[in-house]
């Protein structure tokens, strides 16, 4: 499993080692359903290549983004819910084509003593978690949509590293908690203010878009 190399600069050998042996390479499709409602997670899942979205639902079931997980970060729910035994109250879906590193659940808390790499990686990675959910409520509660959209847009464009984002305006607005009707009307406002192209399932954004 020579990919997880990322790892190198940070990880115990020993703990690559160990990484080679348990850890099993998976792929996923776009739009695959990686982890889900309600079903045990056995396994934490660190990125290797490609984007995965994590949302939760409402009571009244609608789903919200949590975040975004990319190369050699991981999902710090599926952590928490593999060393309770718990069933998952999150959903991840692969953004795009997908290769992660399954990690079994037998080994999360043996390597959390044995290995300070793995324990400072772990912590940061809650760290970085807690402070993107932070981010996300706070955007929810203090700023106008528009706004929100904006640093969707912008979050997608850092993810793909490309101007065009393949996107429905259906998806934008579950991944908002808001209306299609809504997202469709703000987004014809930022091509009419000359700062993206609107394109069947694509939003190509401009130089002016900022």
């Amino acid at each position: 499993m020579d990919k997880v190399n990322i790892f190198d600069s940070s990880f115990e050998p020993a703990l690559i080692a160990e990484i080679r042996q348990f850890g099993e390479l998976m792929t996923f499709k776009e739009g695959d359903i990686i982890m889900d409602y309600g079903k045990y997670i056995r396994m934490m899942p660190i990125v290797i290549k490609g984007t995965l979205k994590v949302l939760k639902k409402d009571e009244n079931g609608k789903e919200l983004l949590l975040y975004y997980l990319s190369s050699s970060e991981s999902c710090s729910m599926a952590y928490s819910c593999c060393l309770e035994a718990k069933k998952s109250e999150v959903k991840a879906i692969a953004e795009e084509d997908v290769e992660l590193v399954a990690i079994p659940h037998t080994k999360l808390d043996e390597w959390l003593c044995k290995y300070p790499g793995w324990k400072n990686y772990i912590m940061r990675s809650f760290n970085e978690r807690f402070l993107e959910l932070l981010k996300s409520i706070e955007s929810i509660a203090f700023h106008k949509l528009d706004d929100r959209l904006i640093a969707y847009l912008k979050e997608k464009k850092r993810l793909s590293g490309s101007n065009l984002i393949k996107v429905s305006h259906y998806l934008i607005a579950d991944e908002l908690a808001t209306s299609r009707v809504v997202v469709s009307r703000l987004l014809k406002q930022l091509e009419n203010d000359g700062k993206i192209l609107l394109y069947r399932n694509e939003i190509k954004l401009l130089s002016d878009f900022n």
